[in-house]
C-alpha cells in the first residue's frame, strides 16, 4: 500500500494551512503484496472503530487508541496473543496485511474467472482484426480454469458456443425502440454455462471462432435499424441493450459458478441503435451559434442509462460510457486510430497484472482534524461516512483525499499528539488452489481456484510544521498535482472547462503571493508592493520550484483546452477517467513529459534538459529505455521514430510543452512558458494590492 501526503509537515492550525496555499492530502494506492493472518482478532476501537497499531499505547490489560485516544479493553484470547508480540504483524509494523477467515457462501462457491469479449460488429475490417488480436493476445494471459464466453453485437446480439466440434451462434435481435429490451431471456437461448467454455481445453476453438467473425454489411445494419433521429439512418450498434442482456445473463449464475465476471466491449463508435443511443450530432458547432459554452455542455451524460447498467453491474459519448467503467471498476482505452494501436499489449497486461475485488476502503484521522472530499473510482457506502466500495482494484488504481481541520486551534492545542492517518483496505482475490496449499482456510475440494479475503492496514505518524518554511520545506509536488487535477476535473464537469482553468491559475496567483510573503520577499513603498522583489521561481524553496512547469503543462493538456481548439469532447472524458486513476508519479509525466538525450545508444548526455528547442541544440542521439518505460506503464506508450531533417517532427514538437501559448484564461501569447511567467508577475502583484 503506497501512501503519500502531499506536505509530509502538517500544516499546525487551520490558519497556516490557509496562508501557505497548499492543497493538504494525500494519494493511496491500495493493492501491493503483503502478507499476515488471524485478521479478525485484530482489536477495534469502540469510540472510532480504528484497528490497532504500533503507535498505541498497550499495557497488559489494556491499549490506548492513537487516533481518538480512548482507553480499551483486551479480551483474554488477544491477551494471550499479545503475550509474545513478536508473533503478532501489528505490534512489529504500522503496514500488515492479515487474512480473514472465509465465510461460509465463499465456501460453496466455485470461483472460477469468468470473462466475456463483446465485440462490435458494425465496424470496419481493421477494427475487427485489432480486436481478434487483442482477444488471442488475452487468451495467453488467462490462467486454467478461466472461463470465457464471445458474443458480438450490431442490431442483433449473438451468443458463441465453442465447446462442440464447430463454433455455433444464436442471434436475438435488438428492438430499434430508445426503451426497447430483448424479446427473450439469453438463459433460454443458449444455457451460460454452454456459452462460457473452459480455457484450457476450448482456447483454440475460441481462436477458430474469431476468424470467422466478419463486419455486419452496410445494407444489413441500416435495414434492421430503418429511420433514426429527426429522419437520419442510424448504423445499427446496439451496444446498450447488449450490455444490459448480457451483464443481467451472468447475473443468473453470479456468486455460485464465478466471484467475478470481467466484460470486454470493443466499440469504434458510439451507440446509436436501441436503448442507451447516443446523438454525436451535438458535436457540432450548434452551442456557438446559440451562444453556449460547448465545453461545459458536452461534457455532462446524455443518458442515465449506462449510469444505471453501472449499478446492475455492480450488484462514443463516453459522457456517458464513462459510468460503466468508474462505477463497476473497469478500464477504459481510447485509440485513435486501428494502425498503431496497442490495444493487444495492454490487453494481454491488464489480464496479466493481480486485482482485488469486493474492497471497502477507509481512511480514519486522529481526532484534530477530517477528511473533505474523497477522490477515484469508487462510490460511497449507502450507510457509514467516509467507507468506500471499489469492485475491482489493481496495483495502478489510485485515490485521492484532501483534509480540513475540525476546529481553528488544529494541532496546537497543548499537549496535542502528533497527527496520525490510518489506511483500512479489505479485499477478495481469486488465486489458484496450489498457491495457498499452506492455509488452513482452504478446501482442496474445491476446485482450481479459491476466494481469499484479505484485510490490509497502515497506519502513519506525521510531523507538524511549527512555521512556514518547514511546511514548503515539506511539499510533495506530484502529489499536489494528483490533488490539483481531481479539484479542475470536479470543476470542468461543475461549471465547464474554462472555470476549471481559472481556478488553477488562481491558485497558482495565490500560492506564489503567499509564499513571496511567507519568506518576506516583497518590499512595500508608500503602500504599494514594488516589482523587483516578486519571486516567481521559488528560488528559495526548491520544492515549490516545479509547479509554475506543471500547472502550464496542465494548461496546455487537452483536459483543458477548449473545444474550438480540437480537443473532443471524448477524448476530454477519457483523460478525466485516466488521470483520476492515475498514481502521482505517473500522473506527472502524463501531464509533463521527461525528454532525455544520450549521446550514444549506451550514454546518456543531458539527463533531464527543459521542454524547449534551445536543450535541444547540443543534444546527440536519443535513445531511452524503451523495455523498462513499457514495463512501468498501465497503459503501453507509442514508440515513434523521427529521423531528424527528414521526416515530419510535428509529433515531437507537441511535447515541447514550454514552446506553446497560453495563459490563465486560454489567450495565445507570444512567446509561451516565458509569457506566461511575466502574466503570473503581474497578476500576482495585481492579488497582493488588492489586499493591501
Amino acid at each position: 500500500m503506497a501512501v503519500r501526503a502531499s506536505v509530509s509537515r502538517f500544516p499546525i492550525d487551520a490558519r497556516a494551512h490557509e496562508s501557505s496555499g497548499i492543497p493538504w492530502g494525500v494519494s493511496v494506492t491500495p493493492h501491493s503484496p503483503a502478507y499476515g493472518s488471524d485478521g479478525q482478532l485484530l482489536p477495534r476501537c469502540e469510540n472510532c472503530w480504528a484497528y490497532f497499531n504500533t503507535y498505541c499505547e498497550l499495557d497488559q490489560w489494556s491499549w490506548n487508541c492513537a487516533l481518538c485516544g480512548n482507553p480499551q479493553g483486551l479480551s483474554s484470547q488477544t491477551i494471550a496473543r499479545y503475550s509474545h508480540p513478536e508473533s503478532c504483524p501489528e505490534t512489529m509494523s504500522s503496514f500488515v496485511d492479515l487474512e480473514l477467515p472465509a465465510e461460509e457462501s465463499d465456501e460453496a462457491m466455485q470461483p472460477r474467472p469468468v470473462y466475456v469479449a463483446a465485440i462490435d460488429l458494425s465496424s470496419s475490417e481493421e477494427f475487427l482484426e485489432l480486436t481478434k488480436s487483442a482477444l488471442l493476445a488475452s487468451l495467453e494471459a488467462l490462467g486454467p480454469g478461466s472461463l470465457f464466453g464471445l458474443a458480438t453485437f450490431s442490431h442483433k446480439l449473438g451468443l458463441c458456443d465453442v465447446q462442440g466440434p464447430i463454433p455455433v451462434v444464436k442471434n436475438v435481435f435488438i428492438p430499434p425502440e430508445t426503451e426497447g429490451n430483448l424479446p427473450f431471456e439469453l438463459e433460454d437461448v443458449m444455457p451460460l454455462l454452454q456459452f462460457l467454455a473452459p480455457v484450457e481445453t476450448c482456447k483454440d476453438r475460441i481462436g477458430s471462432a474469431l476468424e470467422t467473425l466478419r463486419p455486419a454489411t452496410s445494407w444489413e445494419r441500416t435495414t434492421a435499424a430503418g429511420q433514426g433521429i429527426d429522419g437520419v439512418l442510424m448504423g445499427g450498434r446496439g451496444f446498450g441493450v447488449a450490455m444490459e442482456g448480457l451483464l443481467n445473463y451472468l447475473g443468473s449464475e453470479f456468486g455460485s459458478t464465478f466471484a467475478l465476471g470481467r466484460v470486454f466491449a470493443f466499440l469504434p463508435g458510439p451507440p446509436e441503435y436501441g436503448a442507451g443511443q447516443l446523438d454525436t450530432r451535438r458535436y457540432g458547432e450548434q452551442y456557438a451559434s446559440k451562444g453556449e459554452d460547448a465545453d461545459h455542455a458536452l461534457l455532462p451524460e446524455q443518458t442515465p442509462f449506462y449510469k444505471d447498467l453501472a449499478a446492475v453491474a455492480v450488484q462514443a459519448d463516453l459522457a456517458s460510457l464513462k459510468f460503466l467503467r468508474v462505477d463497476s471498476g473497469g478500464s477504459l482505452y481510447l485509440y485513435s486510430n486501428t494502425d498503431d494501436s496497442t490495444l493487444p499489449q495492454d490487453m494481454y497486461r491488464m489480464l496479466s497484472r493481480p486485482y482485488a475485488f469486493g474492497c471497502v476502503l477507509r481512511l480514519r484521522t486522529s481526532s484534530e482534524f477530517k477528511t473533505g472530499h474523497s477522490y477515484g473510482h469508487f462510490f460511497p457506502d449507502p450507510q457509514y461516512e467516509n467507507v468506500q466500495h471499489i469492485i475491482c482494484c489493481d496495483s495502478y488504481a489510485t485515490y485521492a483525499y484532501d483534509f480540513e481541520f475540525e476546529d481553528t486551534k488544529g494541532f496546537a492545542k497543548h499537549g496535542s499528539e502528533p497527527p496520525i492517518i490510518q489506511i483500512a483496505f479489505q479485499y477478495t482475490v481469486v488465486l489458484p488452489s496450489e498457491e495457498l496449499s499452506d492455509s488452513t482456510s482452504v478446501s482442496s475440494s474445491r476446485g482450481k481456484y479459491s476466494l481469499k479475503r484479505q484485510l490490509r492496514i497502515r497506519t502513519l505518524q506525521c510531523g507538524v510544521a511549527q512555521n512556514m518554511n518547514e511546511l514548503y520545506d515539506s511539499v510533495d509536488p506530484e502529489v499536489i498535482l494528483s490533488l490539483l487535477v481531481h479539484k479542475v476535473i470536479l470543476a470542468s464537469l461543475e461549471q465547464g472547462v474554462r472555470e476549471g482553468r481559472i481556478l488553477l491559475h488562481d491558485w497558482l496567483v495565490i500560492l506564489t503571493a503567499q509564499y513571496n510573503e511567507a519568506y518576506k520577499l516583497i518590499q512595500y513603498k508608500n503602500g504599494s508592493a514594488g516589482t523587483a522583489q516578486i519571486d516567481i521561481a521559488f528560488t528559495q524553496c526548491p520544492e515549490l520550484q516545479s509547479l509554475p512547469c506543471l500547472v502550464f503543462a496542465l494548461l496546455r493538456n487537452p483536459l483543458l483546452r477548449f473545444h474550438e481548439e480540437g480537443v473532443h469532447p471524448d477524448y476530454r472524458i477519457y483523460l478525466q477517467c485516466l488521470f483520476s486513476a492515475l498514481e502521482p508519479s505517473s500522473l506527472h509525466r502524463a501531464v509533463y513529459p521527461v525528454l532525455t538525450s544520450y549521446s550514444t545508444p549506451e550514454k546518456q548526455a543531458y539527463p533531464l534538459p527543459s521542454l524547449s528547442r534551445a536543450a535541444l541544440i547540443t543534444s546527440g542521439l536519443l535513445w531511452t529505455v524503451i523495455n523498462k518505460l513499457k514495463q512501468e506503464r498501465c497503459i503501453t506508450p507509442k514508440l515513434i521514430f523521427i529521423r531528424g531533417g527528414q521526416d515530419d517532427a510535428t509529433t515531437f514538437e507537441n511535447y515541447l510543452i514550454e514552446e506553446q501559448d497560453v495563459d490563465g484564461n486560454g489567450i495565445t501569447r507570444v512567446m509561451g512558458f516565458v509569457s506566461f511567467l511575466d502574466d503570473l508577475t503581474e497578476c500576482v502583484l495585481e492579488y497582493i494590492k488588492s489586499g493591501i
